[in-house]
């Protein structure tokens, strides 16, 4: 019964909200301004068996892959420095909250001067997960056992051992929670720094090119395979660490 239920509303939520999306623009009555479902259905099913496509999809998907990978780096190596040296955390303090209270076109803007178009993304991606990475592995050491840590420095255990043993488990459900926030917040800023950008053989260019060309069901078809494309990134990287997870305590386990 709970099975069906749960089948009935993947069902008629959806069919809901198309039924609503139609009845906009039957109402608005103008393709440029609102174009109806069914457009951008077909728009949709037209675009994979274009060869920009999948350029595109791939150019965005590596880019915001790599900032996200090197902000996760950077991000945990900075909240280490920052747990063992208090000067460090109240110097990167102020600047952790000035990128996270930055309007991601500020960004975009300033970076231009610097950056390249296509590695733009990279660098707009890096910047929306480091704050959030940082702060919240700088919880996750704080939040150690310290009965744990003492119990360490008295059998002497090696730092490796410290390491895997408290640190990590502290530390592992902070940064999950940062990486399930961050890959979104990467995804969509990325995709915003290439249309500003107007980074070629990317999304953005083609969200960019869409709009001037004002062939509005293309531009809705793109959204939607951003959107697609943002929901199976967080699905599959929370299923990969969730898989290494268990991987790691089925180990300590055996």
């Amino acid at each position: 019964m709970a099975g069906l239920v749960r089948l009935l509303r993947w069902v008629w939520v959806p069919c809901l909200w198309l039924l609503l999306w139609q009845g906009a623009a039957l109402a608005v009555g103008e393709e440029l301004l609102l174009p109806a479902p069914a457009a951008v259905l077909r728009e949709m099913a037209a675009l994979p068996f274009s060869g920009v496509f999948w350029q595109s999809c791939c150019q965005s998907l590596g880019r915001i892959l790599l900032g996200l990978l090197l902000g996760t780096m950077a991000g945990g190596l900075l909240a280490v420095a920052s747990a063992c040296f208090a000067p460090a955390r109240a110097f990167l303090a102020p600047a952790m909250a000035a990128i996270k209270a930055t309007p991601v076109a500020s960004f975009v803007i300033l970076a231009l001067v610097w950056v390249r178009g296509e590695a733009l993304s990279v660098f707009i991606s890096l910047l929306m997960v480091l704050p959030m990475v940082w702060q919240n592995v700088s919880q996750g050491i704080a939040g150690a056992d310290r009965q744990l840590l003492e119990l360490a420095a008295v059998y002497r255990l090696p730092l490796w051992r410290r390491l895997r043993g408290i640190y990590l488990p502290a530390v592992a459900p902070h940064l999950l929670s940062a990486l399930r926030v961050g890959v979104g917040f990467a995804w969509k800023a990325g995709i915003a720094g290439e249309v500003i950008a107007i980074a070629p053989r990317s999304i953005g260019y083609a969200l960019y090119t869409a709009k001037t060309q004002l062939e509005m069901p293309a531009l809705f078809a793109w959204t939607g395979y951003i959107i697609l494309l943002s929901l199976g990134l967080e699905k599959g990287m929370m299923a990969l660490v969730g898989r290494m997870g268990r991987r790691r305590r089925g180990k300590e386990g055996a």
